[in-house]
């Protein structure tokens, strides 16, 4: 087994073309395949169990993201302190944090995974669901609701892997995990003929089986990161909490802003509609992770330099980030422009006539988005990294829910394509935005300078 690499090191001295290989590639790689899974996820339930349970999908997937956004609270919360904690040479409070983090953690989904097994009948009642689609989407997210305990810790440890210079597992785990999850899935669904509650069973159980792989190298000891008798403090719970807000917020609040879409597209267009909405989500959902990783695995890198003072050097690391990102979302665009229907097939399979050409309209419009969106997540990623919690906030607010609520209503008059042009128009708003807060915040770096 190969010795885990010195963090401090590998932030602090490392070459940023070679930091970049070394952290953003793997985690990119790691975000891809996990996202690879998640449409693998789509496909296999389009093409085995039909469009009523696919919609049902649609209609649960808010609340199952919703769920694992306080996982990520607490991941990326903690991740912030603990690495300007070690950027600072304050090793105890980054393991006492560390080890209080993984706690909440686990007693944080306990409590939302009871919840949301009691509340998932009501929820799709006064959504509108009935029938079958609404007894799909209950069991759907009660499987995710019973694994709950074990698994919303899995965000988290993925970070921690990366601050403790463990990249390699971190990808092995998010491979594996994909990998496991998606041959599961194809026999429940395929041979074993079984419907939604086995693709929740899959993925629930492939996500613990990340976790399994990601947690044993701390159980077991000897790394920079280490459990140790936990020491809970005001303080400390607020910092997490603090530095973690922005990016809960984004996904409560955007997860808020979809099951409002998909009320309003259920009223509007059916089924049909929700199907639509659901199959540009699930091809946003390759790319958007994709950026994601590559932005969060530098995170650590960035903290760690912003603890330590070396502005320049984060500086540097940002231009990487930006650029990178910036090609991704230019490539995909043309990808999901150059074969939109090929695209909608694979979620879609018997989509044709007025159908297929509205969801084809659907894509080409989403992607409008993606011209302007990766600096909006740039932007708010590295306001996070540099515990510019009120920044990040803010973006994290607007862009899920005080832009594109509003827009709902603005677009309406423009029936279906406009509920399409939502995501293009949050995204100019956003990006506006992200540019204003990074322009005050190099201000206050240099007055801090000067």
């Amino acid at each position: 087994m190969p010795q885990p690499q010195d963090p401090k090191a590998l932030f602090g001295t490392t070459p940023i073309p070679k930091l970049f290989l070394t952290a953003a590639l793997p985690g990119a790689v790691g975000m891809l395949v996990a996202s690879i899974y998640g449409t693998m996820d789509g496909i296999l339930v389009g093409n085995f169990v039909g469009e009523t349970p696919f919609a049902a999908i649609n209609l649960a997937m808010p609340f199952v993201i919703v769920l694992f956004a306080f996982g990520d609270l607490i991941g990326v919360g903690s991740a912030v302190p603990i690495s300007i904690a070690l950027g600072e040479d304050r090793d105890d409070d980054a393991n006492n944090l560390f080890t209080c983090s993984c706690l909440m953690n686990v007693a944080t989904g306990a409590l939302l995974g009871m919840l949301l097994w009691v509340l998932a009948p009501t929820i799709f009642e006064l959504m509108g669901a009935t029938g079958q689609l609404a007894r799909l989407a209950t069991t759907y997210l009660r499987v995710y609701a019973a694994f709950a305990p074990l698994t919303t810790i899995g965000y988290a440890l993925d970070n921690y892997l990366r601050i403790s210079g463990r990249i390699r597992r971190s990808l092995f785990a998010n491979t594996f995990m994909a990998v496991f999850g998606a041959l599961i899935e194809f026999v429940l669904l395929g041979p074993c003929g079984l419907g939604v509650g086995a693709a929740a069973l899959s993925y629930s159980l492939s996500m613990l089986s990340g976790v399994l792989i990601a947690v044993w190298p701390f159980v077991r000891g000897g790394l920079q990161l280490r459990f140790v008798r936990p020491r809970f403090s005001r303080a400390d719970v607020f910092e997490v909490f603090r530095c973690g807000v922005s990016t809960f917020l984004d996904n409560v609040a955007g997860r808020i802003t979809s099951i409002v879409m998909n009320a309003v597209l259920l009223a509007m267009g059916g089924e049909q509609a929700v199907s639509i909405y659901g199959c540009a989500m699930f091809a946003e959902g390759i790319i958007i992770p994709l950026i994601y990783g590559t932005l969060d695995a530098l995170q650590p890198a960035v903290g760690y330099n912003w603890g330590a003072r070396e502005y320049g050097r984060v500086k540097r690391i940002e231009l990487w980030c930006f650029g990178t990102v910036a090609a991704i979302s230019a490539l995909w665009i043309v990808i999901l422009n150059a074969v939109p229907q090929h695209i909608v097939g694979l979620f879609l399979p018997s989509a044709e006539g007025g159908f297929l050409a509205e969801a084809v309209w659907a894509l080409r419009l989403f992607s409008l988005a993606l011209v302007v969106r990766w600096f909006a997540f740039a932007a708010q990623c590295f306001l996070v990294s540099v515990g510019d919690a009120r920044g990040a906030t803010l973006m994290a607010v607007c862009s899920a829910l005080a832009f594109p609520l509003p827009l709902i209503w603005l677009l309406m008059p423009l029936g279906l394509t406009g509920m399409w042009l939502n995501n293009a128009a949050n995204s100019v708003l956003t990006s506006i935005l992200g540019c204003i807060l990074l322009l005050r915040l190099r201000n206050r770096v240099r007055a801090m300078r000067a």
